[in-house]
């Protein structure tokens, strides 16, 4: 591209930004991609040959734009201000083409005057003290931009360590100074920035957190205790880092408390003002700045809310002195005749060399004027009180931390997973977005004014979003979650005798899971169980099989026990297994041993619980009560008389309470004949007379009857005496039938399922 190219798409890229402010409530403020999306959209290698502008430009949208999270959307509300402005624009535009590395003064005089008097006049207009100007022959201080406020307290700290070592060397010449590095120690409140605690792991030294008051400020007398715990324990104590403004709540740390005891003790005071120094040009914000004067160093973003873009942090420093000696180089190719006269801004940072910010930062303040800048900051601060207003009008949220400037942070009231929710919902769909923060143990939300586009109607906009997400959330949680009384165990057990706790080993993974069963125990007879067989008629199980499983299942059913949620579904697999095999041969399966051969199946469990027969058999249960059988299988008896006939009658009655769905047919395997004939296959749609699943029952009923030996167990119900008295004698006769006949019945069996051993013929 030659420059006429350039001035031609220049104009075209000028328009291209134009639009996208004018156009950017129309995008998505969160990006909708995942980590590694691009680099399905672009090559793997560069390409050989240069390639058209125009299809570099058309790139912007295919590539570029869906993976953006647009900071200058009035809808983003996470982070601080990260703000620019037309003036700050054409200011970097500039500066990109002159291009200078300003690292000494003779390198481009321009870089470092411009810097010194936009450093002086945003002090000036923030109400800094006269020791940070730059005022040659008068004083030692003044300001440098440096590229991030992480930067800035790096620096700081440096800078601080320097000089305790050489107080201590000068006490104490033999000692190292690796030695007196190891016992310094540096102080911040909890609330600080994360940036603070890596400029202690940068800097070798103990970083100590002084626990804040109820709004979040750190106090002279938490720090003072502090103090003397360290010195009592040989450590020596070298700086501090407070906070105008935190991340989390926007809280300020006293100055007023904290500066006379770091004057006192010697201490490196430095000021992170990262946020809120940008509030300083309006006068009514200035409060939290008294104490100032104890500082030694102080700096804040005009690329957060200064209309500057990134990156611009100003930094100002009392003594530059402390630093040329922190950061001093130079060798000889860096020497210039006016070294020594002139500041050489390559010591008063951690690089050598420094873009020209000055010139965007000097757009900006001649464009809007400090009048432009102060309206702008009391705009954004009225917004968010507007904003703050509308929360606290919802009796279900809560604002958990005073309001300052433009942030507001609130939070559903209760637990902290309801807002923790309430957050990636909101994030998820994209239409606003904000982050969180912990604050003494609560989860929160906040909400910060970032971009000047901003308005009322995008306030209350947003606003609507948070509700009507916030809706969503606390309406599932009382559908989804009812509320029940919690029982103690003991009650548990006098109210039903057959609840047992149990630890819960999940088939796959294998993690212990303790579940509190209570609720069951004492309302299966009613909305549980109800609930249940509606979800479990609903359900899609997948065939699963092993040879673990199958040992469980012959366990469970010759046990005759109360058992586990897992195992209950143990037996479900068993059934979902066979599911397939058993519609073809429309019986009732019966137990095998195993086979490790695998066939896969899908199945869909259903229970049919709307049959007419619930009041029949809840009669019988209400009369009689339920006995396991002893026997190997039930088989009928040719005895003519009336009360053995009876029992046959009742026990096929319970034998119709098992019904097995399969999903291919949606039929269901029944006992038709209560006189103990064949069973006979029935679709789901159809009514069985006399059939039916007992209330009291759940999914578990459908591999309740005990097994033993292989052979399906029936249940057995003890209606008269007649029962007690023909046992015996049936037992008898059973055990002569079982000698006989066990051989030829398994031969007759027919094909048995591949998954869980079950016969497909029942005798």
């Amino acid at each position: 591209m030659n420059f006429e190219e350039y001035r031609k798409h220049g104009k075209e890229m000028v328009d291209y930004i134009a639009d996208y402010f004018k156009n950017i409530r129309s995008r998505r403020v969160y990006p909708s991609v995942s980590p590694g999306y691009l680099r399905n959209a672009l090559p793997t290698s560069a390409p050989l040959d240069g390639e058209p502008w125009d299809d570099i430009f058309a790139d912007i949208e295919r590539c570029i734009m869906p993976g953006v999270t647009h900071w200058q959307s009035p809808h983003m509300h996470a982070y601080f201000p990260a703000l620019n402005s037309p003036a700050s624009l054409l200011g970097d535009m500039l500066a990109d083409a002159i291009n200078c590395l300003g690292f000494t003064w003779a390198s481009s005089p321009v870089c470092t005057e411009l810097e010194m008097i936009v450093m002086n006049w945003l002090a000036k207009m923030i109400g800094l003290p006269e020791q940070f100007l730059h005022r040659p022959g008068v004083n030692d201080g003044g300001g440098v931009i440096q590229t991030t406020a992480s930067d800035s307290t790096l620096v700081s700290l440096l800078a601080a360590r320097t000089r305790a070592i050489r107080d201590v060397q000068e006490s104490e010449p033999n000692r190292s100074a690796a030695d007196i590095n190891s016992r310094l120690v540096a102080y911040c409140s909890d609330q600080a920035h994360s940036s603070v605690e890596k400029a202690g792991l940068i800097g070798l030294v103990k970083m100590r957190y002084i626990e804040s008051d109820e709004e979040f400020s750190m106090r002279g007398e938490a720090l003072e205790e502090a103090l003397a715990r360290d010195r009592a324990d040989g450590l020596l104590p070298f700086f501090v880092c407070a906070t105008l403004g935190t991340t989390g709540a926007c809280s300020f740390d006293n100055l007023m408390e904290i500066g006379p005891i770091c004057m006192k003790n010697g201490l490196w005071l430095h000021i992170d003002a990262a946020y809120a120094g940008s509030a300083f040009v309006c006068p009514e914000f200035r409060g939290w700045l008294q104490g100032i004067e104890y500082a030694d160093s102080f700096a804040f973003n005009p690329s957060k809310w200064l209309m500057v873009h990134f990156d611009c942090t100003a930094m100002w420093i009392k003594s530059s002195q402390a630093l040329h000696r922190t950061f001093n180089v130079d060798p000889l190719y860096l020497k210039h005749e006016n070294s020594g006269l002139a500041i050489d801004f390559m010591h008063w940072q951690l690089p050598l060399s420094k873009r020209f910010r000055a010139l965007k930062l000097w757009f900006v303040i001649r464009n809007f004027g400090i009048s432009g800048l102060q309206r702008h900051i009391r705009e954004g601060v009225r917004l968010a009180q507007k904003f703050e207003a509308l929360v606290l009008a919802d009796p279900r949220f809560e604002i958990p931390a005073t309001r300052h400037l433009g942030l507001v942070v609130f939070r559903l009231r209760g637990e902290n997973n309801s807002t923790e929710r309430l957050l990636k919902k909101i994030n998820s769909r994209g239409r606003v977005h904000c982050v969180p923060a912990a604050l003494h143990g609560k989860y929160v939300i906040r909400f910060s004014v970032t971009s000047t586009n901003t308005t009322n109607e995008d306030i209350l906009k947003d606003w609507a979003e948070i509700r009507n997400t916030a809706n969503e959330i606390l309406l599932g949680d009382n559908k989804d979650s009812p509320v029940r009384v919690r029982v103690p165990l003991a009650d548990t057990r006098e109210k039903n005798e057959n609840f047992g706790s149990s630890l819960l080993l999940a088939n796959s993974p294998m993690s212990p899971k303790i579940v509190n069963g209570s609720f069951a125990a004492i309302y299966d007879a009613t909305d549980v169980f109800d609930e249940c067989m509606k979800n479990f008629g609903q359900l899609r199980v997948e065939a699963k099989d092993s040879p673990a499983m199958r040992r469980r299942i012959r366990g469970i059913l010759m046990s005759g026990k109360q058992f586990s949620l897992d195992s209950r579904m143990d037996l479900v697999q068993g059934y979902v297994c066979c599911g397939r095999l058993t519609e073809t041969s429309n019986e009732l399966p019966q137990m095998k041993e195993d086979d490790d051969s695998m066939t896969h199946f899908e199945s869909t469990l259903s229970i049919d619980k709307n049959d007419d027969d619930y009041s029949t058999y809840n009669e019988i249960s209400r009369e009689n009560t339920m006995e396991r059988s002893e026997s190997d299988e039930f088989h009928d008896d040719n005895d003519d008389d009336d009360d053995n006939n009876k029992i046959k009658n009742e026990i096929a009655k319970v034998h119709s309470v098992c019904a097995i769905a399969n999903s291919n047919n949606d039929s269901f395997i029944k006992q038709q004949d209560i006189q103990g004939q064949n069973l006979s296959s029935m679709s789901s749609g159809e009514k069985g007379s006399g059939v039916g699943i007992p209330r009291s029952e759940t999914i578990g009923a459908i591999g309740h009857r005990p097994y033993t030996g292989g052979e399906l167990l029936t249940t057995r119900i003890k209606s008269n005496q007649t029962i007690k008295d023909d046992k015996q004698q049936q037992q008898q006769k059973q055990q002569q039938y079982d000698d006989d006949n066990y051989k030829n019945d398994h031969d007759k069996d027919g094909i048995l399922c591949q998954k869980c051993g079950h016969s497909l013929k029942r005798q």
